[in-house]
This record gives C-alpha cells, sequence and structure tokens, in this order.
C-alpha cells in the first residue's frame, strides 16, 4: 500500500523527480550526455569580469572533453552511458561555462549538429540569464519547435548582498529580465539553486525557494555548494572566511524549500555532483546516497513533502 501523499511520484518520493518526469512524459528514463563547446563567460573574459563566480571550475563541466569536436564528444558520451546502462535514449547537455555565448552562426551549427543523432531526444543548455539577446531567442525558439530543449539558468540566489559576494556579476534583476524572455517564448526553463553561500542564513535560503516559487518554473536544481580544488572559494575557505552546512543543516534547508515549492515544477537536482578528486568541502556531500536518502527519511519523518505550504493564488 503506498501512503505517500505526494501526487507527482511513482514511488516513495515525496518531491517532483526528474526520472517521475521522464516517465511520464517520454515513457522511459533518459540520460545525459556532457558536452564542452570551449565557450567562455562574460564574467570570465573581462566584459563583466575576469575571474568568474567564486565558485568556478571552468564551467562546471568535468565529465568533458572541450579539445575534440562536439560530434566526438557525443560519441564518447554515448559510449559511457551505454557501458553503464545499455541502449537508452540521451539528452545532449551544452554544460561548461555559457552556452548561449557566442554568435549566432556558431550556436546554430552546434546546437543542430547534436539532433544528427537519433538517440538524442532532447537539449539542455545552461548559460547566464544576461547572455539572451534577441537573435537567440529566436534560435532557441526555433529548436525548441525541432526536439525537447531545456534552458538552464545559473540564478543561485535571490539576495543581491550575496549576488556581490560571489562575484556572479549579474543582478537579480537582470536575471529576471532573462527569464521572462524565456517563458514569454514558452522555452522550458530550469532554474539552478546553490545553498550554503556565503553568509546566508536557512531563512534566506528559504526565501529564495519562496521567490522562486512565484515565478512557477518549469524545473529547479537544488545543491549544496561544493568547495572545489583552485578556486577562489577554496581560498577564502583555508582562510576561515566561510562556513559550510552541516549534512543535517543542508537537509533541513531542502525540506524547507520543498515545501514552498510548486508541487508540479521539476526537482532535477536535490543533491551535487562534484568531482570527487577535487572536492574540498563539504565532504559529507559526495556519499549522494546517503544525502538522498536522509532527504527521503526526513521528509517521510515529518510528513511533508513538496508544495505542502505553497501558496497558488499568489
Amino acid at each position: 500500500m503506498n501512503n505517500n501523499p505526494f501526487i507527482f511520484s511513482l514511488d516513495n518520493k515525496r518531491y517532483h523527480t526528474l526520472n517521475y518526469y521522464n516517465k511520464t512524459v517520454f515513457g522511459k528514463k533518459i540520460y545525459k550526455a556532457v558536452i564542452d563547446c570551449g565557450f567562455t563567460c562574460p564574467n570570465i573574459d573581462g566584459t563583466k569580469g575576469m575571474n568568474g563566480c567564486i565558485f568556478c571550475d571552468g564551467g562546471s563541466g568535468y565529465f568533458t572533453d572541450g579539445s575534440i569536436p562536439v560530434k566526438e564528444q557525443i560519441e564518447k558520451e554515448k559510449s559511457r552511458i551505454y557501458g553503464k546502462y545499455g541502449n537508452v535514449p540521451i539528452t545532449a547537455y551544452f554544460q561548461a561555462n555559457t552556452n548561449t555565448y557566442a554568435p549566432v552562426e556558431t550556436l546554430r551549427r552546434l546546437y543542430f549538429s547534436v539532433l544528427e543523432f537519433p538517440e538524442i531526444c532532447g537539449i539542455s543548455i545552461g548559460t547566464r540569464a544576461d547572455c539572451l539577446p534577441d537573435d537567440v531567442l529566436d534560435l532557441l525558439s526555433e529548436l525548441n519547435e525541432k526536439t525537447s530543449l531545456t534552458v538552464e539558468l545559473g540564478m543561485q540566489t535571490v539576495h543581491e548582498k550575496t549576488i556581490e559576494k560571489i562575484n556572479r556579476c549579474c543582478t537579480h534583476t537582470e536575471f529576471l529580465d532573462g527569464y521572462f524572455k524565456l517563458k514569454k517564448r514558452n522555452i522550458r526553463t530550469c532554474l539552478h539553486i546553490i545553498n550554503g553561500l556565503p553568509d546566508e542564513s536557512p531563512e534566506m535560503m528559504t526565501e529564495t525557494a519562496r521567490q522562486t516559487a512565484f515565478l512557477r518554473p518549469d524545473a529547479v536544481k537544488l545543491q549544496m555548494l561544493h568547495v572545489i580544488k583552485g578556486t577562489q572559494l577554496e581560498n577564502m575557505y583555508s582562510q576561515g572566511k566561510i562556513r559550510m552546512l552541516e549534512k543535517d543543516e543542508y537537509i533541513d534547508t531542502i525540506v524547507r524549500q520543498l515545501e514552498v515549492l510548486p508541487p508540479e515544477t521539476v526537482i532535477e537536482r536535490i543533491t551535487g555532483d562534484g568531482d570527487k578528486s577535487k572536492l574540498v568541502a563539504p565532504l559529507w556531500s559526495a556519499d549522494k546516497i546517503s544525502v538522498l536518502g536522509a532527504i527521503d527519511k526526513r521528509l517521510a519523518d515529518l510528513d511533508t513533502w513538496q508544495g505542502k505550504y505553497y501558496n497558488k493564488n499568489l
């Protein structure tokens, strides 16, 4: 007997997982092939900043090899995925750095090249909200008609003081402008939230989720702040300028955030997948299975679920 009160679930999960979304929309689980197109970022090349966000580790594409052509990367990723999971459908994930930050002709060639693979059933594009000029938005709209498209935006937080501390070089107002441009074109959008950012209280993290709920995003990725070797954040951590959340603190924060998010919003990530060989802190985050299990248990113990306190009238 299933006593789970959360309706967007096929198992014991009390939040709207990506697995549930894929199985109900596409009829099966889908895996991501991660791509590095060699893009840079306006917060790295000097347009807005020089050193990137304090946690930036070369664009986060640690599975990728940007030194080889995109089609070769797809072939390598197919081999990796098929070797683990068999012949499964794949989404092409443009992950490293800012993947709309190039001339539109370049973007068109790269985006459409991956659709030549019959195994590719969709595309996810990670970018910044301030890198969505009209010609790129037109291209994304065209792409949206050809395949299942998701654009992922790094929001991190709604608090301007934190945005300054992490050196994002994109205000929350600029973020909202880009977000609404995508929604106006009916492009599926996933927002990234990071918990444990410098000097943020649990109440501030919950407020980020609450304001995110007002936006009614299609999807959200929730994760813990990772200290990675070689980043500005590592220097801050080694100097004692920041404190990492403990595991129980993180789990409590996730529960509070889930409670205020719309139940229809897909939670594409609820913890992190950092490169363990470069992870400095928090080390508990490397045990993903333990974190996921603890979140499930806390939700069940409290008899709560995603959207329990979401006010759909706001």
